[in-house]
């Protein structure tokens, strides 16, 4: 007897939400994902920082899913879809589904400017965190190698680009990283002269959060030492630096050898494959327009969900793209599959907001929860507590509990690898031994 077969590509909140909510149905369950594991994206900067190591963040699919008997975990590339025969087409042949659920997620957007990849990585995968890390440390490592105080200058200048939360916590991070973790490590260069710079073509931080918080966030942001540059859009970015413009065309160039980019996302190219097959309209974002069940417009049996889905029937805006939508998503799909197999019917898709918040340091954050709003400690024991338990096993809420405690006892940080690292920049070769004084004496510090 053929079982009732749903696939489900991607392996993120949406993906793995729909896929446990369908653990206990007499249905199989298939869910292909490029990578072999699930990321908890909203800490991604901390594994950039060093804070905590991937492993604590990331999750094997097949251990999360494999007490479930009617689930198969597939790690491949989705090229595409054949949706007239019911076939998801993988770069390595096609596998039939009865009903599909696309949760393929979102990238990096730089507007048209993709060239800026080389000089500004985003913040997606655990390889852009490792290789963030690395670019990080190891700007720091050949500071300590050079005498020029210009070229000093720029390799301890940050750029971090656009101020929403990914941006707000990565810069408040670095901050506490040069500032308090490193600082006495370094014994030639003086990290104290790290400058990190957050720029925001808007007019404030967190443009999402109610203006009272903005401001409290931004003020968090400067006592760490955060140059904060709101109004101001980035036109060109290359190996020596960033040249921003405000409103009046004025420009400036800002010298650095460190830029990171938080400014936007895009849908994953899946998006404009499902459109093409069965004339879905997408918006500007790339992100699939759908029914009030999440389903695509003349196909009931295809759903998309998370960051790919555009749903505006609530409010008549699309929803966040944030992790509590894509789960709400993925179990109001399980549900809606099982309720169809019983031959029964299940009303619209609704969100229930929870809220939104942001760390920006030590003790500092930001919560919007409905008609509460807080800053401070308040908001930063909220945010550890919510962080913990949306992890997606009890092993890694435990790691990453002690390594925060670990952190806020000794503000050290545990996971300051370089890993893949390049040889020695120009810069520092150029120069030749640095002579390296201590109240002891002095000595070569050579190549």
């Amino acid at each position: 007897m053929h079982k009732h077969h749903v696939v489900i590509v991607g392996g993120g909140f949406g993906g793995l939400y729909t896929a446990k909510k369908l653990g206990n149905l007499p249905v199989n369950v298939t869910l292909i994902d490029r990578r072999n594991h699930h990321l908890f994206q909203p800490l991604l900067y901390q594994v950039a920082t060093g804070e905590i190591s991937p492993g604590d963040i990331a999750s094997p699919l097949r251990r999360l899913l494999m007490k479930q008997k009617n689930t198969r975990v597939l790690m491949g590339e989705v090229t595409g879809f054949d949706i007239a025969n019911q076939k998801v087409i993988l770069r390595d042949g096609p596998i039939k589904y009865d009903t599909l659920v696309v949760a393929a997620g979102s990238g990096d957007n730089y507007f048209g400017n993709d060239q800026w990849k080389n000089w500004a990585p985003s913040l997606k995968t655990v390889e852009d965190a490792t290789d963030i890390r690395r670019r990080i440390l190891q700007t720091l490592e050949t500071a300590e190698r050079i005498r020029d105080p210009e070229l000093i200058r720029a390799w301890l200048t940050f750029v971090v680009i656009g101020a929403g939360p990914t941006g707000v916590e990565m810069a408040g991070a670095l901050a506490e990283m040069a500032h308090e973790t490193l600082r006495p490590a370094f014994r030639n260069v003086d990290l104290s002269n790290v400058r990190i710079v957050l720029v925001q073509s808007g007019e404030r931080v967190l443009p999402t959060y109610p203006a009272e918080l903005s401001a409290k966030a931004e003020a968090s942001l400067s006592r760490l030492g955060v140059e904060v540059m709101t109004g101001r859009r980035v036109t060109d970015i290359n190996a020596e630096g960033v040249t921003i413009s405000t409103g009046d065309r004025q420009t400036e160039f800002i010298a650095s050898r460190n830029v990171l980019w938080a400014a936007g996302v895009k849908a994953s190219p899946l998006g404009a494959a499902l459109a093409k097959e069965t004339n879905a309209d997408l918006d500007r974002g790339g992100r699939v327009m759908v029914e009030p069940d999440l389903s695509l417009p003349g196909y009931p049996n295809v759903f998309v969900i998370g960051d790919l889905a555009h749903f505006n029937h609530q409010t008549g805006d699309p929803l966040p793209g944030v992790a509590q939508v894509a789960i709400q998503q993925g179990r109001y799909v399980g549900r809606l599959i099982e309720r169809r197999l019983q031959g029964k019917a299940v009303g619209a898709f609704r969100y229930a907001d929870r809220g939104t918040i942001a760390t920006i340091g030590r003790g500092a954050a930001v919560a919007d929860i409905g008609r509460i709003r807080l800053s401070g400690w308040p908001a930063w024991i909220v945010w550890l507590y919510i962080h913990l338990m949306y992890l997606a096993e009890v092993e890694n809420r435990v790691l990453v509990f002690v390594q925060w405690l670990w952190h806020f006892i000794t503000r050290n940080r545990s996971a300051l690898l370089i890993v893949n690292s390049d040889s020695v920049p120009t810069e520092a070769q150029q120069q030749g031994p640095v002579i390296l004084k201590t109240d002891t004496g002095s000595w070569p510090i050579v190549k």
